[in-house]
C-alpha cells in the first residue's frame, strides 16, 4: 500500500487547512483509516480515525471539536479538515490504517503542519 498525504503548510494560530491522502494498493474502502502525526522530540501518535463505511469517527482529546476526518471510498482519499489551530499542533501529519497493521512500515512522507505566527 502506498499513502501519500499532501495539504500541510505554515498558518497562523486559530487559521485552517485541509489534509488529504491517497491510496494507492491495499483495499482502502473496506479498512478502517486514521491519522497521526509526529511533532520533533515525540513519538507519533493517533490524531483521529474514521471506520471504513464512516460510521464511526474518534478523535483525540487534544483535536476534538476542532478536526474533522472523512474519507471518499470512491476516490481512495481521506482527509482531515483542521480548524482553530494551535502551535501544539505543529507536526508532520501521515495517515494509514488504524488501528496499525503488525510491523506496519508504510508511512509514507507525510505533510509538514507548521502553526506559528
Amino acid at each position: 500500500v502506498q499513502l501519500q498525504a499532501s495539504g500541510g503548510g505554515l498558518v497562523q494560530p486559530g487559521g485552517s487547512l485541509k489534509l488529504s491522502c491517497i491510496v494507492s494498493g491495499g483495499t482502502f474502502r473496506d479498512s478502517n483509516m486514521g491519522w497521526f502525526r509526529q511533532a520533533p522530540g515525540k513519538e507519533r501518535e493517533s490524531v483521529a480515525t474514521i471506520t471504513a463505511s464512516s460510521s464511526g469517527r474518534y478523535y483525540a482529546d487534544s483535536v476534538k471539536g476542532r478536526f474533522i476526518i472523512y474519507r471518499i471510498n470512491a476516490m481512495n482519499a481521506l482527509y482531515l479538515q483542521m480548524n482553530r489551530l494551535k502551535p501544539e499542533d505543529t507536526a508532520v501529519y501521515y495517515c494509514a490504517p488504524s488501528p496499525l497493521p503488525p510491523d506496519f512500515s508504510s508511512w509514507g512522507q507525510g505533510t509538514q503542519v507548521t502553526v506559528s505566527s
